[in-house]
């Protein structure tokens, strides 16, 4: 399927070894797909010699634009970076470690053909080990909330979305960043479509279990209330329960004319209202947190240095 233009965005981190083989695909795919294309690598401060190895591609491929983030921001950051940068009508985001092929593209183009504004491209079978999936299905679940539809389910970081979209988040500027999420805030029409997902055989994941897990909540506390809506709902249930246990009291003083004794009921009793305060003041205090952070205005990425595509030596420049 031919389309008039195409950009590709990968974030890059510590990938030395696959980026020369990423391109050379690239090279090949794209100029059967689009009449116009570019493909843009955005370098997440990486700590090996993925920079260098950027520098020798741009000079190989003219049609490769790199940019170079002042300090590591996240996949996500990175991501929203090269968004911006993006010149032409459909946006590819992939990623950096060829578990998601170039040449299944087309399958995304396709699905977009039918009305779409985002389309994902989703692996049909994924196990990462059980941890890990069990990390997955939970950030999957929080993203699923925080853009209210069931395609939340389906999202991967191969994705393809008209370039206009980005209208949507524009003036976004916080430091915690979601692209799913924005993408919710600028287009309607989700879909999803099966792709192949080979195993990486170069390098090792970037994503832990605990950074998956960090990534969920950043979601939930930074783009929804519903921890919010937990603590009221279990300040209420527990409102009911001391009412319970003050009924409960009052009848054993009238039933055996007595009050309840023992010290572990007054104590279990007085320990699980303190847990359920300290619970709801948690998640208060991490939203006051998220407040702070964007008084403090903190940039959801600078740029160092980048090269236009066909352009060298790279111009030096600074954003946000």
């Amino acid at each position: 399927m031919m389309v008039p233009s195409i950009s590709v965005v990968v974030p890059v981190y510590n990938s030395q070894q696959s980026l020369p083989i990423l391109l050379n695909r690239l090279s090949t795919a794209l100029p059967a797909l689009a009449q116009q294309y570019e493909a843009i690598l955005v370098d997440d401060c990486s700590r090996d010699r993925s920079a260098q190895v950027m520098e020798e591609l741009a000079a190989q491929y003219p049609w490769l634009h790199c940019v170079y983030l002042l300090r590591n921001y996240g996949q996500h950051n990175a991501l929203l970076c090269g968004i911006r940068q993006a010149r032409y009508g459909l946006v590819i985001t992939m990623d950096d470690d060829l578990q998601n092929p170039p040449e299944e593209i087309p399958k995304l183009l396709r699905t977009m053909a039918e009305g779409y504004d985002v389309v994902y491209g989703y692996p049909e079978e994924e196990s990462h080990g059980l941890l890990r999936d069990i990390a997955s299905r939970m950030t999957k679940l929080s993203l699923q909330r925080a853009m209210g539809m069931k395609t939340a389910s389906r999202v991967s970081s191969f994705r393809a979305f008209r370039t206009d979209v980005r209208e949507g988040f524009r003036d976004y500027n916080g430091a915690f960043v979601s692209i799913d999420v924005l993408l919710g805030w600028g287009a309607m029409k989700f879909g999803a479509t099966p792709v192949d997902n080979p195993p990486r055989t170069l390098g090792t994941s970037n994503y832990t279990v605990s950074k998956l897990i960090a990534h969920a909540m950043n979601m939930m506390t930074g783009f929804t209330t519903l921890p919010l809506q937990l603590a009221s709902i279990l300040g209420f249930a527990f409102a009911l329960f001391g009412l319970c246990v003050l009924a409960f009291v009052i009848a054993a003083y009238f039933i055996h004319g007595q009050g309840v004794p023992g010290f572990a009921f007054l104590a279990s009793v007085i320990a699980i209202f303190s847990g359920v305060q300290l619970f709801a003041l948690g998640i208060i205090g991490e939203y006051l947190a998220r407040m702070h952070f964007r008084l403090m205005d903190r940039p959801c990425y600078t740029i160092r240095q980048q090269t236009q595509p066909g352009a060298t030596p790279p111009s030096v420049t600074v954003s946000s």
